[in-house]
């Protein structure tokens, strides 16, 4: 089997160390579709450097090459081209701030079997380097296509319940036809099923899709902007399945439900009535 399970769970990650600025931020937050309308200060807020906040879903791009190095860990002997990104979490331990160094280290904390798939959870801690503590933690569940049916287990349940009424809020999103161009140049991650025609039919797909993190950062700001009034700053956590795909200049729809502490989320395409993103709880901090 390509992946032994002694090995591959609990393996070290290639870790790294990142630095980000200011404008390394608003480019992300342009790739996710801030700035529109550009006069607006709620807007501004993400594009502007004067009175710079940071989006939690920023923490999804220093912590990437980490997790694309599990597919070289110990225990894995895998074809690359056969993951695919499922489900992404961010724990925010303190405030963002919008320049800054992390040192990165990763592991591989779980392994599932999901039948016709198996299933690895990968753990990247991010610490500031200027205080020593952690700044962020993501953890990704990565489906390993064709390598399920070896007796694992089969994990625990990530389902989210749905509250029983309209939601609190809707917000509609409209993607750039160029946006996974724009999206990949803030994100780094350069791979040809976001960019190239041909690789996209090869993948099974019609035409190039948007990056799922970009999804996961369009749904995260308008949840943010419309529901929780104190700002970016107030979220603790966000996870969510990419449960569909995105194609540049569809239109997102995100509804909203306010519980408590805490918001649940969907998203889905307005042109195709398809889901792409389920199972998502924002925490706010209180």
């Amino acid at each position: 089997m390509p992946i032994d399970l002694g090995q591959a769970v609990g393996a070290e990650l290639t870790g790294t160390t990142f630095t980000w600025s200011d404008e390394d931020v608003i480019l992300y937050h342009l790739g996710i579709g801030a700035g529109v309308p550009p006069t607006d200060p709620d807007e501004l807020r993400y594009v502007y450097e004067g009175d710079l906040h940071v989006l939690p879903t920023y923490v999804s791009i220093p912590q990437f090459p980490v997790m694309m190095s599990m597919g070289f860990a110990p225990g894995f002997d895998i074809d690359l081209a056969m993951i695919l990104h499922g489900e992404h979490e961010i724990v925010i331990h303190e405030t963002i701030p919008s320049s800054g160094t992390v040192t990165q280290t990763g592991r591989v904390t779980d392994v599932f079997d999901k039948g016709k798939g198996a299933l690895a959870v990968v753990e990247v801690v991010s610490v500031l380097e200027k205080t020593g503590q952690p700044l962020f933690t993501n953890r990704a569940r990565i489906f390993i296509r064709g390598e399920g049916g070896f007796g694992g287990d089969s994990g625990p349940s990530t389902a989210e319940t749905i509250p029983e009424r309209d939601p609190d809020h809707v917000v509609e999103s409209t993607t750039m036809p160029q946006q996974a161009l724009l999206y990949r140049m803030a994100s780094g991650d350069k791979n040809p099923l976001h960019v190239d025609p041909g690789f996209a039919a090869f993948a099974g797909f019609d035409r190039p899709i948007l990056h799922g993190l970009c999804t996961y950062g369009i749904v995260a700001k308008a949840a943010v902007d419309r529901a929780v009034e104190s700002g970016p700053e107030a979220v603790a956590s966000f996870r969510a399945r990419f449960s569909g795909v995105v194609y540049p200049g569809e239109t997102l729809v995100t509804r909203i439900w306010e519980e408590g502490d805490h918001l649940v989320v969907t998203a889905e395409v307005k042109e195709r009535s398809a889901n792409v993103l389920s199972n998502g709880v924002i925490d706010l901090r209180q």
